[in-house]
């Protein structure tokens, strides 16, 4: 069970206000509550409208990269993007390639394999590229702490931008142009938390705009906003400001079906080619096809499906996207049980703040995913290591409360390298000095957080009886909030005291709950679905009283609309 926090507003809302925005006092309530206390922040929010974007020559550093790279294309210099394997590098070199390609212009694209090259630039890429003619050198989601390949690619000729939102190290890359919103103080920067792709979409936007001053032909920036999208939701972004208007409408694009490789993508996701999917279903079922090609195969299959013009050719990348998938859904299975084992192992010897787990033979394309579920299941900061090409390679997961970057800093002298952020992190080292990195980083976490685990907490708007929760008109509207993700949470209420009426299992592991729980104020029963909590929820639990933490949605199936209730958590009813 989970620490519940309730929002608390500041003061309460003008009552005149929910009228005004046409909107419910009740909607109204759950905004304030979010901190949006006036009229006209509410009306941005709620209508994040494309107009509402920051003109790319109102970005610091945009302008002068823009015009480095255009002017360098209409002198006839031969472009190479240089790409990342994962969907938000994928996304941002068929984003670029596809501006370009309307121009004419032409331009080649290297996205390094996983395996072979690992993240980032490398010299004997470089070289490759050099000398096959290309002169100008663009980098997305990638290149700011690539110092020295970017250094061999100056000594070439090579005109070099960087086009990047990764945390920049204190030495910057001799490029001739840095594209990044973590450069720039907040307050100077529109969207400091922009992924790689939304800043390759700003920096097009801009080249877009002076390439047509001289061709006349100007590509429409809305018909890629699919991909921006799908590389935003992707990299777990924050989704407000600017991403929020962004996704919001390549959500809308991606329902338009025009581009072949997203139509397919749907299909093989189990879903109609011009259905509308919410945030929720873009990244946990079209990312994760996508990113399946850079982690067990080669990203390049992912960036030739999102650039097909052609329905069956797309229609055959995607169901070979398919198929890695479920190859990295079954590998990814058995490193988890490995990874749960040695955490109880760990565990039972004695307490422990952070976790350093290790499997010879787990695949590093996975370790992240598997780190993550770590995080979900025992909520400690979590390494997953594995062996590659003589060393071990690892990825890294944390909670909220700790800086994950900073306690990699402090257990870096058994690290060969690491880089990342706050939350998510890669590390190599050499494996005799797995047991040394193992306990300082343990000691760096319990340092920061204490030897006792924390209690994750759970963000609730307010309680919410199931009159309310059941009408329809009211879930409609609280689709209004879309797209849900970091920085705008899906929202969760807290139930009045519930009688549980009934219970199914679900699921061939019967893990997961089926309830139908009865509001002893209103009178209203709804079925209400508990995802992994089969134990939490076992056959004596039927006449017992509780209150969720739940999330109410509209469900359709057959065109008839219906009320779904997730829960989040529960506790005993007082």
């Amino acid at each position: 069970m989970k620490n519940w926090l309730y929002r608390q507003p500041p003061e309460t809302p003008c009552p005149d206000w929910a009228e005004a925005l046409s909107i419910s006092p009740l909607l109204l309530d759950v905004l304030w509550r979010r901190g949006f206390t006036c009229r006209e922040s509410i009306d941005a929010f709620l209508s994040s409208r494309l107009q509402q974007l920051t003109p790319p020559q109102d970005w610091p550093q945009l302008p002068e990269a823009a015009a480095l790279l255009s002017d360098a294309l209409l002198a006839g210099k031969k472009l190479a993007v240089w790409g990342d394997y994962d969907v938000d590098g994928i996304t941002s070199t068929a984003l670029v390639l596809d501006v370009l390609e309307h121009h004419g212009v032409e331009a080649v694209s290297h996205i390094p394999d996983r395996r072979s090259e690992g993240y980032g630039l490398n010299t004997a890429g470089i070289e490759a590229l050099a000398a096959a003619g290309c002169g100008i050198l663009l980098t997305v989601d990638c290149g700011i702490s690539d110092a020295a390949p970017i250094a061999r690619a100056r000594e070439l000729g090579m005109t070099v931008i960087i086009s990047d939102h990764h945390l920049p190290p204190d030495d910057l890359p001799a490029a001739d142009a840095i594209c990044n919103p973590r450069l720039m103080a907040e307050s100077d920067c529109p969207c400091p938390h922009l992924a790689g792709v939304g800043v390759a979409f700003f920096l097009m936007a801009a080249v877009n705009a002076r390439l047509a001053a001289r061709t006349g032909r100007r590509f429409r920036m809305d018909e890629v906003l699919d991909l921006v999208a799908l590389g935003t939701l992707a990299d777990v972004m924050r989704l407000t400001g600017e991403n929020r208007i962004l996704v919001r409408g390549g959500l809308q694009r991606m329902a338009m079906t025009t581009r072949p490789g997203m139509a397919a993508l749907k299909v093989v996701s189990k879903f109609d080619a011009a259905a509308r999917l919410s945030a929720g279903q873009v990244v946990f079922r079209l990312a994760p096809r996508i990113n399946a090609a850079g982690r067990m195969g080669h990203g390049r299959v992912a960036l030739d499906l999102l650039r097909s013009k052609d329905h069956l050719e797309a229609a055959a990348l995607a169901r070979e996207l398919d198929a890695l998938n479920s190859e990295r859904q079954q590998k990814e299975e058995r490193m988890v049980q490995e990874a749960r084992q040695q955490v109880r192992e760990l565990l039972a010897v004695r307490p422990r703040a952070g976790l350093v787990l290790y499997g010879a033979d787990w695949h590093p394309g996975i370790v992240g995913i598997v780190a993550s579920k770590i995080v979900e299941e025992f909520y400690r900061p979590t390494i997953i290591l594995c062996e590659d090409q003589g060393a071990v390679k690892g990825s890294g997961r944390s909670i909220r409360e700790f800086d994950l970057y900073e306690g990699l800093g402090q257990a870096s002298a058994h690290l060969l390298r690491f880089g990342g952020h706050k939350l998510a992190a890669g590390v190599r080292l050499e494996l005799a000095h797995l047991e040394d990195f193992r306990r300082d980083f343990e000691q760096a976490v319990e340092k920061a957080l204490g030897p006792e685990p924390l209690v994750p907490s759970l963000v609730l708007e307010r309680e919410l009886d199931f009159a309310t929760a059941g009408d329809l008109c009211f879930l409609k509207e609280l689709e209004l909030l879309q797209p849900f993700g970091p920085g705008n949470a899906e929202p969760v209420f807290a139930s009045p005291e519930l009688v549980i009426r009934d219970r199914r299992p679900l699921g061939a592991n019967r893990e997961h709950v089926l309830l139908k729980v009865r509001d002893t104020l209103s009178g209203v029963t709804l079925t209400a679905k508990a995802w992994r909590m089969g134990e939490q929820f076992p056959p004596s639990c039927v006449g017992s009283r509780v209150r969720l933490a739940y999330t109410p949605r509209i469900d359709t199936y057959n065109g008839i609309a219906s009320v779904d209730i997730a829960i989040k958590d529960w506790t005993p009813a007082d």
